[in-house]
């Protein structure tokens, strides 16, 4: 629908110009290239623009916000001396000061919708963009408004607001209530020795380790075994780090349906089904809930394969646990009464939805009805409409562009309010011997790791590897031409890509699409990755003592013509054992 408003002004503001740029074409989109972990001083020099201009909204940042006044002394650098001008960012955004000015301008005089994905908050301080992001918007005192404010989550689940009137499928220990509760998950888990996920490396080399999270000090647990089913922690970061923590545990299981390097690297693999050998139930559109899908079994399962649920029901029989795991019901009872409780939950909004024997016999994805509502739905403009009435989920009940809560945590590495805290790793800091920013965005062929074994590789590999943008500058620099085996490498990793030299990407840039299957050379703590895993490179460390989120958007590294015959491909390859 956005390319049929030609009237709608759309900026791309990005080290790379995106597969939804070039959707758009270069006449409706404009690309404003900048340097990668700079979005926050973007913003700021924005902020201070607005405000130096009075083009600031006095009176919705008095009526629903708290913290203003310290925002703007930070933007003018009232404690620090560094008053956050336009000036001031354009080094480090790489954006020119005239262009800051002109998008203050532009966005005070325009209805203005900033959209930003979740990429760019798994770097170092990553949190701090999201919440520049709800500060500029405040500034800009657009939220609440149609077509203003801002907007995350926007990617392939189709983040936003419920368009159509529908019941929710639950699954097994997560019914809709709890999963909308907002309760902290590590709290909410069940377990004090939950962690967060980018912290898995962390753990297993400092089991009983102190670390900080959202407040609070944990101890790491002291993982002797590993139960993987479902995900994949070799898209960790740093993943030399994490292969040297991974030896540790006594033993590793993985319930698995192909051979990634996840199965690779464990000691026991039970082959799992994949959705063509099982039963199920899907909604389409996540956020939407624009439809619930029968997911009928296609083929038996192959070869010894079961479902998750057969391998644990199994194991439950045998530690004599088998009611309390399994509740009595087969895997078609289960489906069924998650249908049931969707039913139930529609049949309140006085929608008809079929019993379930006929849903699943017709075999026949069912549309849940449009919410007329959901056309004219505008972020936050109930909490616009009336403050008082809507408040919020903060312990204010406004927008919280300084948080008190923060500030009694005292974390130097998130601050009470939007900050600039400079990368650990970023071109403002690159070394001599790493002067490249790498970038690893999605791809446009795959969803993180999966189909990357399959024929869709024909479509974008280059040397039979993962391709690497690289500018074009950068590439005459190191006698690099399109098409040719390059490495890619820093002080944690190396790899191997197939160089693509494009001007849609920023100079000092180098992108390298993330979900590339791990593919070591051997055992060394420096192996070479065959296969272009970009997360071989990245920092392994936490956003914050805050949220501890993954920063594998954090490297700085370097590119090089590689030397001799091109080592063998074995990421798609199985073990010999598994031939026996």
């Amino acid at each position: 629908k956005l390319k049929e408003r030609p009237d709608i002004k759309v900026l791309n503001i990005d080290p790379t110009w995106t597969e939804t740029a070039d959707f758009l074409g270069k006449d409706r989109c404009e690309w404003i290239p900048t340097n990668p972990s700079s979005d926050v001083p973007l913003m700021l020099a924005i902020c201070h623009e607005l405000i130096r201009q009075n083009w600031h909204d006095a009176e919705f940042l008095k009526k629903y916000t708290v913290g203003y006044d310290a925002v703007r002394a930070y933007v003018f650098g009232d404690k620090d001396g560094m008053p956050k001008t336009p000036e001031w960012a354009a080094p480090i955004t790489g954006v020119p000061a005239e262009k800051i000015r002109e998008l203050a301008r532009l966005f005070h005089e325009n209805r203005t919708m900033i959209m930003a994905g979740w990429g760019i908050q798994r770097q170092h301080h990553g949190e701090q963009v999201h919440w520049m992001i709800v500060t500029l918007c405040a500034i800009l005192g657009q939220i609440g408004l149609p077509g203003g404010g801002f907007g995350f989550s926007y990617h392939y689940s189709n983040g936003g607001a419920p368009t159509r009137r529908s019941g929710i499928l639950p699954n097994i220990g997560n019914t809709p209530a709890q999963a909308g509760s907002g309760t902290d998950w590590l709290e909410s888990g069940g377990s004090k020795l939950a962690i967060p996920v980018a912290r898995i490396a962390d753990a297993l080399h400092n089991p009983g380790g102190e670390y900080a999270y959202n407040g609070q000090t944990r101890n790491y647990p002291h993982i002797r075994m590993i139960w993987w089913c479902g995900g994949n922690p070799y898209h960790h970061q740093d993943l030399n780090r994490l292969r040297a923590g991974w030896q540790k545990p006594e033993i590793i299981i993985v319930n698995e349906p192909y051979w990634t390097a996840t199965a690779k690297h464990a000691d026991i693999v039970l082959p799992a089904t994949t959705s063509y050998e099982r039963n199920d139930l899907t909604m389409t559109g996540d956020y939407s809930n624009m439809h619930i899908v029968p997911m009928k079994k296609l083929v038996e399962p192959q070869g010894e394969a079961k479902n998750d649920y057969d391998i644990f029901h199994d194991l439950a029989k045998r530690f004599g646990v088998d009611a309390a795991y399994s509740e009595g019901k087969s895997e078609m009872q289960w489906l069924k009464s998650f249908y049931d409780e969707a039913q139930q939950s529609a049949r309140q909004q006085r929608i008809a939805m079929p019993l379930f024997q006929q849903f699943w016999e017709e075999n026949k994805v069912y549309e849940n009805p449009r919410d007329p509502k959901a056309d004219r739905y505008v972020r936050y403009a109930d909490y616009r409409a009336d403050p008082i009435l809507n408040p919020l989920g903060t312990p204010s009940g406004k927008i919280e562009l300084y948080s008190k809560t923060i500030e009694a945590m005292h974390y130097d590495d998130c601050l009470p309010h939007a900050s600039w805290l400079p990368p650990v790793e970023y071109l403002g800091n690159a070394p001599a011997e790493y002067p490249l920013q790498l970038v690893t965005p999605h791809s446009h062929y795959r969803l993180h790791s999966q189909l990357n074994q399959t024929s869709l590789r024909e479509q974008y590999a280059v040397a039979d590897r993962e391709p690497l943008w690289i500018h074009p500058e950068d590439a005459a620099a190191r006698g690099i031409q399109t098409g040719d085996l390059v490495r890619v490498y820093n002080g944690r990793g190396q790899v191997l890509a197939g160089a693509v030299i494009s001007e849609r990407i920023k100079k000092n840039i180098v992108a390298l699409h993330e979900g590339a299957w791990y593919d070591p050379a051997d055992g060394s703590p420096n192996a070479l990755c065959k296969n272009g895993c970009g997360n071989v490179l990245a920092i392994d460390r936490g956003t914050s003592r805050l949220a501890q989120g993954n920063t594998g958007y954090t490297a700085v590294v370097n590119v090089e013509k590689y030397q001799g015959e091109a080592p063998q491909l074995t990421a798609f390859t199985p073990p010999q054992m598994a031939e026996i």
